[in-house]
């Protein structure tokens, strides 16, 4: 049965920063590849990429909101219902995904410190021991210098993990559970029908 209304799904607060897609109708919101349960489904990569462009100009203190337009009605409340669970959901399991990402690479980066620091380490120590040898050999100092810098140089890998690389991670698990919580609603919008020409 038709929902015969033009606005169907979540009421949106007046004060929310609005996300605007024009479709035409449910079915393109979605990956028409997934065969998964309605509620389960991903949405279509385009349709992802412009949400999370659009909710990642507002301001971050603003409750995000999506108002979808479509030129085909949807099929009833409940459809509209389903859909908007389904897009939170959608977004509840990019921010799992992106937290996994991110306690994976903070272990990595743990790792590579661990790993760093034991090389700096045996840098250092070598290149304390072959001191008391630079002045017989003057051309052990630049092995000296060479070993100081490859300890240094190790420790860069971790030290771009732990003070930078985290960063971006986090900043999208945040956006994508900010748009888990964001009400979504339908609107049907036909499209215009133009008056027949004269004589026809």
């Amino acid at each position: 049965m038709a929902n015969n209304s033009p606005f169907s799904g979540d009421e949106i607060p007046l004060d929310s920063h609005f996300i605007e897609i024009r479709i035409r109708n449910l079915s393109q919101l979605f990956d028409s590849r997934d065969p998964s349960p309605f509620l389960a489904k991903d949405l279509d990569d385009d349709a992802q990429q412009y949400i999370v462009a659009s909710a990642g100009e507002s301001s971050s203190r603003l409750p995000l909101a999506l108002a979808i337009h479509l030129t085909e009605p949807v099929e009833s409340p409940e459809v509209a219902r389903d859909a908007g669970e389904a897009i939170r959901e959608h977004f509840k399991r990019q921010s799992g995904f992106t937290s996994l990402r991110l306690r994976e690479l903070l272990h990595d980066g743990w790792i590579s410190l661990a790993i760093g620091l034991t090389f700096l380490s045996l840098a250092l120590a070598a290149s304390a021991t072959l001191a008391q040898w630079t002045e017989a050999h003057p051309w052990l100092n630049v092995f000296r210098e060479g070993l100081i810098i490859c300890g240094w140089v190790a420790m860069w890998h971790p030290l771009q993990i732990l003070l930078y690389d985290w960063w971006p991670i986090l900043g999208d698990r945040r956006m994508f559970d900010r748009l888990a919580r964001m009400p979504v609603q339908f609107i049907c919008q036909p499209p215009a029908r133009h008056p027949p020409a004269p004589g026809s």
